[in-house]
């Protein structure tokens, strides 16, 4: 039996290039760069793009954050979860 891996390509692409709206813009200071993160597909680069290992403290959060994101691509409905979700994960890893 095939496994099916954990992100898909066509799913990381479309997830990725979303441009439905969060319900908030997360305003982040990193390396001493300003960062807004106000779509779905921004919030979903940004814990998507870097190293696995250094959300690894954070697992279980950032696993919720990027199915709510999923989630929220495909229907704007689901945007509050994805949300609160980032945002979850944001405070806990102390980058918000």
């Amino acid at each position: 039996m095939l496994s099916r891996p954990l992100f898909d390509d066509r799913i990381m692409s479309e997830v990725s290039n979303s441009e439905t709206p969060l319900r908030t813009t997360f305003k982040l200071i990193l390396n001493g760069q300003s960062v807004s993160i106000a779509t779905v597909g921004q919030a979903y680069r940004f814990i998507t793009n870097l190293n696995s290992v250094e959300w690894m403290e954070f697992r279980s959060l950032h696993e919720d954050a990027v199915g709510c994101l999923q989630s929220a691509a495909g229907n704007a409905m689901l945007t509050v979860q994805a949300t609160n979700a980032v945002r979850a994960l944001f405070v806990r890893a102390r980058i918000l």
